[in-house]
């Protein structure tokens, strides 16, 4: 199965926040929209992600400072690892699995067109078992 599909299927909603905007913002952000992951932008141009990870690195690093005072630039992943609609799910999943990510951009003509998690490609996979499985049942059975 490729990007494309499993986009087609759970959506491409995209959330994000400006740089320069407070940790606790995206904090506020995710919590409000009960996600664990923003695009981070600059003027309009993606420059980064922000996780729940990241909020316990901002914590771990802050010296006492409250996220309120913590800018989402400085404690964002800037290095991203993405993914583009035809790859396919199998070589971005042992990406993820690999390189220890839960959430994936996806990029299409050098924009942010949808946003993967671990979860929805392990939804995605099992739900492809258990098709195969109920087929391969039913092989054996004869109906």
């Amino acid at each position: 199965m490729k990007v494309r599909a499993l986009l087609d299927t759970k959506g491409k909603d995209i959330v994000s926040i400006e740089a320069d905007h407070s940790v606790e913002d995206a904090i506020r952000s995710m919590h409000a929209r009960k996600i664990s992951a923003l695009m981070v932008t600059d003027k309009g141009k993606t420059v980064g992600i922000f996780t729940e990870r990241d909020v316990v690195r901002s914590y771990m690093s802050g010296d006492g400072k409250g996220f309120k005072d913590m800018k989402v630039r400085d404690h964002m992943v800037s290095n991203l690892i993405v993914a583009v609609p035809d790859d396919e799910l199998n070589d971005i999943s042992a990406i993820m699995v690999e390189k220890n990510i839960r959430h994936l951009p996806v990029f299409e003509n050098n924009r942010v067109v949808g946003m993967l998690s671990i979860r929805d490609i392990i939804q995605t996979q099992v739900s492809k078992l258990h098709s195969e499985i109920h087929y391969l049942k039913d092989y054996i059975t004869g109906f």
